[in-house]
């Protein structure tokens, strides 16, 4: 075989291996999902910077929670401490997570304490939608805000100081129910695309066989798994090294309205249109001709061709041209040159989607 065929077939052969990823990377396996756990708790230790006497709640909790411990205290005179604070606790717990490993826990405040830094979360169970205690949590929590305030009213908040985080501050008590096992094992991508879904079942009839997998959808594949948990690991771990060609997914363009951040990746064309929006207009247009020879009494031959440009012009006086295809970054970039509000980029680019004239879906947040 010749070189320059073996360097072309190497060279196709890295482009394919390049674009594969590996199938479990793309995909979700239903049943394994994450399940949201919640808690209501007392942080004590604050420097003043807890509840106010305002907040009846924080004290109720207080007096429940020193009657645990045997002290009695007058309902109609509850402790006002400023060093504590009612909060409530959140948490994920996985289905794969059993008793005894930790959960990473997230606090916030629920009242109108100025800050939890430096405060102690009590224990505090943690329930699932069933109403059953699922983790325990309790411990120091990590604030990444600060709150100064001085004497004359004067303060100054750097982040969120009435929010903050406790590293493995929970404790699993109880694990998920776990469903008998299936013989299918059903996938979800995480982007749905039918050339994905496709190229999903191709590479794993490849590896176990025909028939094994079946496209239901552009995002559901069910694939026969066995029903041995032993085999079904090994079965899983031969799946994880499956890699698949993940085709061509559809360029996107996330706005931000409030913020005019605009987010795309480097897909994004532009098509013909003219856009007037206001003192600011865009014109992306065609023009044809014919190329000549380069000189004359040759044998070159004539060609006709279509060249594009793109006009943005603000009171008549700044104009920019740009030929079709162009990234839509770059007229991003030109209309916020241009002195272009937030508001007015977006309504610019929606018309743009509106035209079908941008190589992508338009998506405003």
């Amino acid at each position: 075989m010749p070189r320059s065929l073996l360097f072309v077939l190497s060279l196709l052969f890295f482009a394919a291996h390049i674009s594969a990823k590996p199938l479990l990377d793309m995909v979700d396996i239903e049943g394994e999902r994450e399940n949201q756990l919640v808690g209501y708790g007392l942080v004590v230790g604050l420097a003043g910077s807890g509840d106010k006497n305002q907040v009846r709640f924080a004290a109720q909790s207080l007096n429940n929670m020193l009657q645990q411990f045997g002290v009695q205290m007058d309902e109609n005179n509850l402790p006002r401490a400023r060093n504590v604070a009612a909060v409530a606790v959140t948490a994920s717990l996985s289905t794969t997570t059993g008793v005894g490993q930790t959960l990473d826990v997230t606090i916030t405040s629920l009242g109108d304490a100025k800050s939890l830094h430096g405060g102690t979360l009590m224990l505090t169970p943690l329930y699932g939608v069933d109403g059953e205690v699922y983790a325990l949590a309790q411990g120091n929590i990590i604030v990444g805000g600060i709150n100064a305030s001085g004497s004359n009213g004067s303060s100054v908040t750097v982040n969120v100081p009435t929010a903050g985080l406790i590293p493995g501050g929970a404790i699993v008590e109880r694990e998920i129910p776990q469903d008998a096992l299936q013989p299918e094992l059903v996938m979800h991508l995480k982007q749905p695309n039918y050339k994905t879904a496709r190229n999903t079942v191709l590479a794993i009839n490849d590896v176990f066989g025909p028939g094994v997998a079946q496209a239901h959808s552009q995002s559901r594949i069910v694939v026969g798994a066995p029903l041995d948990p032993n085999q079904r690991i090994t079965f899983l771990s031969m799946l994880q090294d499956v890699d698949v060609d993940t085709g061509r997914l559809t360029p996107k363009i996330v706005f931000n309205s409030r913020t005019g951040t605009v987010v795309m990746n480097d897909e994004v064309r532009v098509k013909t249109a003219a856009v007037s929006h206001g003192n600011i207009t865009i014109t992306i247009a065609e023009q044809q001709g014919i190329s000549q020879p380069i000189a004359p009494f040759t044998n070159g031959t004539t060609e006709k061709f279509n060249s594009s440009a793109i006009e943005v012009s603000q009171d008549k006086s700044n104009m920019m041209l740009w030929p079709e295809g162009t990234s839509l970054q770059e007229i991003v970039n030109a209309i916020n040159a241009l002195g272009a509000t937030p508001s007015e980029l977006m309504s610019i680019l929606i018309a743009l989607d509106n035209a079908d004239a941008i190589d992508g879906e338009l998506v405003v947040i």
